[in-house]
């Protein structure tokens, strides 16, 4: 080696090592590659996603688009036609306002109408399938044939009894305050409404942000209004009523738009801050389900008894995660062995990939060992092929052994046996072929870099050369051992 540590040592690279066995007895585990799909792409309720999930919405949102278009058709408006002439006569902080309360607006919507309400999970088939099963077990009755589940349970929740429905769309009891909506084909959890304004159902997770929506749209459209009005009287106080109208036709629309959606829009706030103040929801006000009062038996049994506490709770509390985790991959089926090329049927198909790989190892330690017992030590004599060896009615030893029929799987114990035997089946004592002639150890050369020096063979009794029966036995004895190991 050359000074300095270079030489051919320097430029040598190393090569990956395959630890998978060429030989045909081996039978891998062949995945099939299926493309990974996301949960909202199966999604059985009546809703569309974009941006990959991150989106959920109704199916009906033509109202919903309506609603955008009112509402930036007519703050564009005031803003282009309006602000500029009131941020002068008035003051600049008008369109500071009216941009603030737009952003909320605008927010608080797509809030609304792109978020999960609290959509619940269907039960699988399994779940399902459990469940009546238990609710048989509960009525004592005999699952000889289909009978429908009760529709109800009952719960105690602040010593009041709450019933609680079974869904046979989703195969659930549902949660107290939940239920099914029909347009989404989902059960909700405190379920609201559902509001063809925002395109959504109005539950859990976004009530809080469809009040502030409401709420701040209310004052949004009072605002607009007001400062028109203001700006028509400031115009037709310099120029008169027509020209003032005539200078800015945008404002008679704003107007108009204001006035006829004032009413239902302030309504609805006021509505829904009742329904908070008292920890309520429009489907149960609309059903009468409890009562404001303490003492009747009805009473509520959600309600904190405290007007601030219940809009605390439902405006500042915490938001629960989504349950449907619609953005999840769908867990892909388990992988099956395919089916072995070679007509062998392979046993212990479901090992880890660690006891194949020691399989293997086996097997090629085993075929080496074949190999050299069965390699003439003689060099005068002429060495034979398989296909001098292949006999009528024999297979070759080249040829797959279909019809071999295998046994049961050996013990792994019993391996290390497996090459003392076919060693011994190899090497014959002198005693059981009286007709053959041999050499001593001194007289047999050993062929150059078979044997080493001290090894075991080179100083055993000498074997002969194997005739055709014996390498037909041979043939036999090591697939059987083969097939053994593989089944290991």
């Amino acid at each position: 080696m050359p000074p300095g540590g270079g030489g051919p040592m320097k430029d040598c690279e190393y090569s990956q090592i395959s630890t998978h066995s060429s030989s045909p007895m081996e039978s891998p585990h062949k995945k099939k590659k299926i493309a990974a799909r996301r949960k909202w792409e199966v999604f059985p309720g009546r809703n569309k996603f974009f941006c990959n999930g991150r989106i959920m919405m109704a199916r009906q949102t033509g109202v919903f688009y309506l609603t955008l278009v009112l509402i930036l058709v007519t703050s564009g408006l005031f803003f282009a036609f309006d602000c500029p002439y009131l941020a002068v006569k008035i003051t600049p902080a008008i369109p500071a306002v009216a941009g603030i309360l737009f952003f909320f607006v605008m927010g608080t919507l797509l809030r609304t109408s792109f978020s999960d309400p609290g959509v619940l999970p269907r039960a699988t088939p399994d779940e399902a399938a459990d469940l009546e099963r238990q609710i048989d077990i509960a009525n004592g009755t005999s699952s000889g044939g289909y009978r429908p589940p009760p529709r109800t349970k009952e719960v105690i929740i602040n010593g009041q009894t709450v019933k609680l429905k079974y869904c046979f769309t989703c195969k659930i009891f549902r949660p107290p305050r939940a239920s099914h909506c029909s347009l989404c084909d989902n059960c909700v959890e405190r379920f609201d409404h559902h509001c063809p304004w925002v395109g959504n159902c109005v539950g859990k997770r976004n009530y809080r942000f469809f009040y502030m929506f409401i709420l701040s749209l209310s004052f949004l459209t009072v605002f607009i209004f007001a400062f028109v009005i203001t700006h028509v009287i400031l115009r037709s106080q310099q120029t008169g009523f027509l020209n003032a109208l005539k200078d800015s036709p945008a404002s008679v629309l704003e107007a108009v738009v204001c006035f006829f959606s004032v009413w239902s829009i302030v309504g609805l706030s006021g509505f829904h801050t009742y329904l908070i103040s008292s920890n309520q929801t429009t489907n149960e006000d609309i059903k009468g389900s409890w009562s404001n009062k303490r003492g009747k038996e009805n009473y509520n049994p959600y309600s904190y008894g405290n007007i601030f506490t219940n809009c605390c709770v439902a405006l500042c509390g915490p938001i629960s995660p989504s349950l449907i985790d619609r953005r999840g991959y769908i867990q892909p089926d388990t992988p099956q062995p395919a089916a072995p090329s070679n007509g062998i049927t392979m046993y212990g198909a479901t090992q880890s990939q660690s006891d194949m790989c020691d399989q293997d190892q086996c097997i090629q330690s085993t075929k080496f060992v074949l190999q050299a017992a069965a390699t003439p030590l003689l060099q005068s004599e002429p060495s034979l092929t398989s296909d001098e060896l292949h006999l009528p009615g024999k297979p070759g030893l080249g040829t797959p052994c279909a019809s071999l029929t295998l046994g049961p799987p050996t013990p792994p114990a019993s391996m290390p046996n497996l090459a003392e035997a076919t060693l011994a089946d190899v090497m014959p004592r002198k005693d059981e072929h009286m007709g053959h002639q041999f050499l001593t150890p001194d007289e047999a050369p050993s062929p150059p870099r078979l044997l080493a020096a001290g090894s075991p063979l080179a100083h055993s009794r000498t074997m002969h050369v194997l005739g055709l029966a014996s390498q037909d036995t041979l043939h036999e004895d090591s697939v059987r051992g083969l097939v053994k190991l593989s089944s290991v």
